[in-house]
């Protein structure tokens, strides 16, 4: 209990409930008892079994497929919540949907991205905490303090610690341009980009690669991949440009549609995602590396709690 006389209590949604469990884990602590009900026509319940007055509760529902169901639970429990006199609410939103649509594109586009800060601040929220937005201007989308944590430190880790030759880190797309210059600081190579067009969404157009790849390893990094399209497609790309063995790196695996199938006929050797998405048995391929962002997670909440700066988590 600190001070101001909080306790810190984590709950889960159903989204992710072994991560939920391993940053309990990593914190010492149990999940505040609680039920995410369904009603006979689909409506959503919930249901808290301790009390949870005057607390400091942190809720762990990335809003992941089911997108809707997912979102739709995170509002709900921050309602029950806030009625049930938690003190503070942090909502730790690992990965947060609806963020692609983060600007009129095109004429009469929603900004869904906005949408889903107003619902979830007005649901109640005090504080949001994520794992790689897919644009950080997002964190400007709500009105009360946001906490966009980096999964690169570990996946980065992972990568130095294979100690490979001829290196190079691979942005495929130009808008990811930036993520893998970051990437490639903490391996201490260069980067190449693939200049592509898509012409329509989930689909994509390979059309140029810009650096020299030939007898190179190669990282390809990218926040999320959906239906896999642009990752395998790039590796292909690559491989005809003479690259040696290809890896692939993301934060956020949907892995929807045709993605399994993609990935494991693709030219990629591993490709490492987090934990910030649950991934169903029918989607754990050989080739698929797992890394945990609970210790990750475990360390911002307790920062929060303790009133200590989160930015160290950032670096």
């Amino acid at each position: 209990m600190t001070s101001s006389g909080m306790n810190l209590k984590v709950i889960a949604g159903n989204a992710n409930v072994q991560l939920a469990k391993r940053i309990c884990n990593d914190l010492d602590t149990e999940l505040v008892s609680a039920k995410v009900n369904r009603f006979s026509d689909g409506e959503i319940g919930v249901e808290i079994d301790e009390s949870i007055r005057g607390d400091h509760v942190f809720v762990i529902q990335p809003t992941c497929p089911p997108v809707n169901e997912s979102l739709m639970e995170l509002l709900t429990m921050i309602d029950a919540l806030k009625r049930a006199s938690a003190e503070v609410v942090t909502a730790v939103v690992p990965y947060y949907g609806y963020a692609r649509q983060d600007r009129k594109a095109k004429a009469r586009d929603p900004i869904t991205a906005k949408l889903v800060a107003n619902l979830i601040t007005k649901a109640g929220a005090d504080r949001v905490v994520a794992i790689d937005l897919h644009a950080r201007q997002i964190q400007g989308f709500f009105d009360l303090p946001v906490d966009n944590l980096r999964g690169a430190p570990i996946l980065g880790d992972y990568f130095a610690q294979k100690e490979m030759d001829d290196l190079i880190v691979v942005a495929p797309d130009i808008g990811g341009v930036k993520r893998a210059r970051d990437f490639s600081e903490r391996l201490n190579t260069s980067i190449a980009i693939i200049d592509k067009r898509r012409p329509e969404a989930n689909v994509s157009e390979i059309m140029n690669i810009i650096g020299d790849v030939k007898d190179k390893n190669v990282i390809l990094v990218d926040d999320m991949i959906d239906t896999a399209g642009t990752i395998t497609n790039a590796a292909s790309a690559l491989k005809e440009k003479g690259a040696k063995e290809i890896f692939a790196t993301c934060t956020h695996p949907l892995f929807s549609g045709p993605a399994i199938d993609r990935i494991k006929e693709s030219p990629i050797s591993e490709l490492v995602v987090t934990d910030t998405i649950p991934l169903p048995e029918e989607k754990q391929l050989d080739k698929i590396t797992t890394l945990s962002v609970s210790s990750l997670v475990a360390n911002a909440i307790k920062r929060i709690y303790d009133d200590l700066s989160v930015s160290v988590l950032f670096r």
